[in-house]
């Protein structure tokens, strides 16, 4: 992260040339993690690792659309598809300060139907190839 950057102008430019290292080392080391499609939030970063590595291989055409930014955090949102569904989404990011780093991570996406099908595909993932 450059002098000039905040941790979520950071993160978007690490997403968008899919550097997950890049994008994990800008997250504390308790990092938070709240999943759209699991009820428990997973914890650290070597778990945000492994998701987000996840994420890369199963969204397509990703690209940020929009972001919004509050004293609170800052949101991107985002389109791609999941196979051949089309999904919206957004990273609420939230730090520990206006310099980082970032403690949590939140995402949302939608319709129901997308995050079916990306809730599918992660959990082959994440166990190893057998559907969840």
């Amino acid at each position: 992260m450059s002098a000039h950057d905040s941790p979520a102008a950071a993160f978007r430019a690490a997403v968008e040339s899919s550097d997950v290292a890049a994008a994990v080392a800008l997250f504390a080391e308790d990092c938070v993690f709240h999943s759209p499609v699991v009820h428990a939030p997973y914890t650290g970063r070597e778990a945000l690792l492994a998701i987000l590595t996840g994420v890369t291989a199963v969204f397509e055409d990703f690209r940020y659309t929009g972001e919004y930014a509050g004293p609170g955090g800052h949101v991107l949102e985002f389109a791609c598809r999941v196979g051949d569904r089309d999904l919206q989404g957004v990273d609420i990011l939230r730090t520990a300060g206006p310099d980082g780093p970032i403690t949590e991570l939140t995402v949302l996406v939608r319709p129901y139907s997308a995050a079916t099908a990306l809730r599918t595909r992660m959990a082959e993932l994440l166990s190893g190839g057998a559907p969840a």
